[in-house]
């Protein structure tokens, strides 16, 4: 008599788990993604602080309108102080593009339109000028904004003015001076008034009031270097 044919016993729990075709464990973002990442959240924290301002601005918030966890951005800045500097470093990376190369000039007039031109389509735009109004709003509350202002390159400007001024005095068109203070008030001349017109505090400049400001501005600048006088030599 012939012996039943043994059933084959089919495969365990275990061996069919092992079967399970395993998911990729999720890996870090590439060097890329992460890039685009924080570009994004600073775009998005820029949006906040410029429309809201330094004091209603809140972490939780950006992280909220850039649907990433807060431990996403603490983990690339330490807080609020840190990430606006950020933001601010980013906006005048930009607007030192926009300044571009400050060529060679032959006169120091010359000099100073090229540089006051570049200065001002920097300052006049609407992100500087919201910037310039957050400050003017906040910097009582928060007196550490104006010096994120100038460890973020605020004074680069000042810093390119009395550079062209030292090369003027070196080719005799003005006279020695404390080239770092005149350039200070050169920006002052240049931007206060226009700034404050584009705050809504008078009416804004059209183009052609804009190129008249500067050269009033230039000749006025230039008129108050030419009228210094060097204190006479000590006598022998």
């Amino acid at each position: 008599m012939a012996r039943p044919a043994s059933k084959t016993a089919g495969p365990t729990k275990r061996e069919r788990r092992n079967r399970r075709p395993v998911k990729p464990k999720p890996g870090r973002p590439t060097a890329a993604a992460a890039a685009r990442l924080e570009a994004a959240i600073l775009e998005q924290a820029t949006a906040s602080f410029l429309q809201d301002g330094y004091a209603a601005t809140s972490i939780e918030a950006i992280a909220k309108a850039r649907s990433v966890a807060k431990r996403t951005i603490y983990a690339r800045w330490s807080g609020k102080p840190a990430l606006f500097r950020a933001v601010v470093e980013r906006l005048m990376a930009q607007w030192l593009v926009l300044t571009g190369e400050w060529e060679p000039a032959e006169t120091v007039d010359a000099a100073l339109r090229q540089a006051a031109d570049r200065i001002m389509a920097a300052a006049l735009t609407a992100e500087a000028v919201a910037l310039y109004r957050l400050l003017v709003a906040e910097s009582n509350r928060f007196p550490e904004l104006p010096r994120m202002m100038r460890e973020a390159g605020a004074s680069a400007g000042v810093q390119h003015i009395a550079t062209l001024l030292r090369a003027a005095i070196e080719r005799g068109e003005i006279v020695e001076h404390d080239t770092v203070f005149s350039s200070e008030q050169f920006m002052h001349l240049l931007l206060a008034g226009p700034q404050r017109r584009a705050l809504g505090l008078g009416e804004e400049l059209r183009p052609e009031q804009t190129t008249a400001w500067r050269d009033m501005t230039i000749c006025l600048f230039l008129g108050g270097l030419n009228s210094l006088r060097l204190p006479p030599p000590p006598k022998e």
